[in-house]
């Protein structure tokens, strides 16, 4: 891999690539640490040899979500799943790879594009009259937009200014919500927009099985990458309404 980075001749590297299917990592655990682990720690070595900034996109899956307040970096990890343990083993390889990395743990990210909770909302509003979501897991919906140019911001200043802040920072969107919390907004913006929704009913986790166990409290503390770094993600309804407008504009252009 490293030559094949050297070749592009970088300023700076961005790991934003994993293993993301979150169950299904569940019954593929050797597939997830491949990418997660294996993957990010090549990256890193690659970087290192090249002596520029590695910035390696991690997840809030690495904490157990036990905690009744947000999660700072200094607090220990607990992985509740293959996923999880994959990320976490991956931000040791990193580490271990290039000191110097820099390792961002984000939470809950979306965007208009592929497949994510806010587009399997609005494909669900179409079919259904009703739909249940989960209402006792809490976290920030994160854009990926805006993670996107936070990152590159980051980048930008390691590069320039030969920033030397290697670690652990937690970055997600302003703000905390449940998953109901955040299909209700998604929903009554999608209404505001003269769109059809379905009913929205609150659940219970135990009430929604699946392979993977999630952490009840995905909150994350970003006070440290504020001070360092003064970087700040908007509230996520704010960028919740922008990911809407873009989607609305999508699909009017579609069917024009």
């Amino acid at each position: 891999m490293a030559p094949i980075v050297a070749s592009y001749a970088p300023c700076a590297v961005v790991n934003a690539a994993a293993y993301t299917a979150v169950d299904k990592a569940e019954a593929e655990p050797a597939l997830a640490m491949g990418v997660n682990r294996d993957g990010a720690g090549a990256l890193a070595a690659a970087a290192a040899r090249l002596g520029v900034p590695f910035i390696h996109v991690s997840t809030d899956y690495v904490f157990d979500g036990r905690k009744d307040a947000p999660y700072r970096e200094e607090d220990a990890p607990c992985p509740l799943g293959a996923y999880g343990r994959s990320k976490l083993e991956g931000e040791a390889a990193v580490r271990a790879a290039w000191p110097a990395a820099v390792i961002l743990r984000t939470s809950w990210v979306y965007s208009p594009f592929g497949q994510n909770f806010v587009t399997t909302m609005l494909r669900l509003a179409t079919t259904r009259e009703k739909v249940q979501v989960v209402d006792d897991q809490y976290g920030a919906p994160t854009a990926a937009g805006d993670l996107a140019a936070a990152i590159l911001d980051l980048a930008e200043r390691l590069t320039t200014q030969r920033m030397d802040h290697g670690g652990v920072y937690h970055l997600a969107a302003s703000g905390e919500t449940t998953w109901h919390g955040f299909a209700g907004a998604i929903f009554a913006g999608w209404a505001r927009r003269r769109h059809r929704v379905p009913v929205l009913a609150p659940i219970t986790t135990a009430q929604y099985p699946t392979p993977a166990q999630r952490p009840a409290n995905s909150r994350l503390d970003c006070g440290k990458i504020a001070r360092v770094f003064g970087l700040r993600l908007p509230p996520w309804q704010t960028s919740l309404e922008r990911c809407l407008d873009q989607l609305a504009s999508a699909q009017a252009e579609a069917q024009a």
